[in-house]
């Protein structure tokens, strides 16, 4: 069959003939006398689109022949209509010979070799091995628009096995049984490549390093090309027009503006956590004054109302560290329901591990903790009364025991 898409990447309709259909799996593989729909390989994705108005799923290769993936049977077998998902195809094609071209960079500057690069649907990335610093990334990322802007057209050429030679391509991507197909950017870039991708440069239109991560042993990159940096720009800019209205302040202005808020947020939870502190102090001696008492001990038990946890704990920390005292607290949440079991280090009157885990059953829950310190939750929200009543009877009878 004739692979027409190395011929013309740029065709998004055509007609061709059915000259094959394959049903497997309640799918059929169809075969066309000819196709410009890209198969895809390891690194870009293959086409999709449409058979008149059936969709293509997708396409693959198989022994030489490309088959095009659909969940319902053409009725239609002569001059069959074919379009191809073009927003799909031109983004895939911006993304690789972007990859190319960054890939480049980070040769050519820095003599890094890409060991790995994957097209993905939101972006990219390409592993180099080689540890950069920002300054590196940076300078790669201008060269390569730099190259963008330069409009160099992409060649690509079949070398005979003597021009092989003379090409600085790796060993180990030739394979002797096949015919090779070179990607060359002037005297940039050349390497081995089976993908489809624009006539020149300039049609990638940007491209954005979004991160870079460093490895042990290689350097990870993101970026984003054509399209997708574009629209990644318009969507941070009206992120930082957000920000600056709110603020009401210019883009110079912003990030000052949010490192004194930070500042100030960090001070007000400073004197925040101080206060807590503070009126912890108060409510606990108000606590230990109106509390039940058995045999001296303190019993300290109380249902809160989507309270913070972080303070009912402190709360409890603080009331145990007095002598004789037991605190029996549960949070009430929308849909959840905590348990904290406290005793001070002096009474060894009960285990608060195990009182938690009888008592936790009744909210359908589960935890657990120390002879002096359990917590745990459950979901049965409308049971936490009956749950400490439980726990304060065990009490009472483990002291009436004694």
């Amino acid at each position: 069959m004739q692979k027409l898409y190395y011929e013309n990447q740029y065709i998004k309709v055509f007609t061709a003939e059915i000259i094959n259909i394959l049903e497997v799996n309640n799918e059929f593989h169809i075969l066309l006398d000819k196709t410009y729909f890209y198969p895809g390989d390891g690194n870009q994705p293959c086409d999709t689109g449409y058979l008149e108005s059936i969709p293509v799923l997708r396409v693959y290769e198989k022994d030489g022949s490309i088959y095009h993936v659909t969940e319902k049977k053409p009725i239609k077998i002569h001059k069959i209509k074919c379009s191809i998902n073009w927003k799909n195809r031109f983004d895939s094609m911006q993304q690789h010979l972007g990859q190319h071209i960054l890939s480049s960079c980070f040769l050519n500057l820095f003599n890094g070799n890409t060991i790995e690069s994957k097209l993905g649907e939101n972006y990219c990335t390409i592993d180099i091995d080689k540890i950069f610093d920002m300054s590196q990334v940076e300078e790669s990322e201008k060269l390569s628009n730099k190259i963008i802007f330069d409009n160099i057209p992409v060649e690509f050429i079949y070398p005979s096995k003597s021009e092989l030679k003379k090409l600085s391509l790796k060993k180990t991507l030739i394979k002797a049984s096949e015919q090779i197909r070179v990607f060359k950017i002037d005297d940039i870039f050349i390497t081995p490549c089976f993908g489809i991708h624009p006539n020149s440069t300039i049609e990638v239109q940007l491209i954005k390093i979004i991160k870079w991560e460093n490895h042990k042993n290689f350097t990870r990159i993101t970026f984003l090309c054509g399209k997708r940096a574009i629209e990644d720009y318009f969507s941070k800019d009206m992120f930082i027009s957000k920000i600056c209205t709110d603020l009401k302040c210019d883009k110079e202005e912003a990030l000052v503006k949010i490192q004194n808020i930070t500042q100030d947020l960090r001070k007000t939870t400073h004197e925040n956590n101080n206060l807590k502190t503070k009126i912890a102090d108060y409510e606990i001696q108000n606590m230990i004054n109106n509390c039940d008492k058995l045999n001296n001990i303190n019993i300290i038990k109380s249902v809160y109302d989507n309270s913070d946890f972080k303070y009912i704990n402190l709360l409890a920390s603080k009331l145990t560290s007095f002598q004789n005292v037991i605190v029996l607290f549960a949070i009430k949440d929308d849909d959840k329901a905590r348990l904290i079991f406290m005793c001070s280090k002096d009474l060894k009157v009960i285990s608060m591990n195990s009182l938690l885990k009888d008592s936790i059953t009744l909210i359908d829950g589960n935890g657990g903790g120390s002879d002096f310190s359990a917590q745990g939750g459950g979901k049965n929200t409308s049971n936490l009364d009956s749950a400490l009543e439980y726990a304060f009877m065990k009490i009472k009878n483990c002291l009436n025991s004694k």
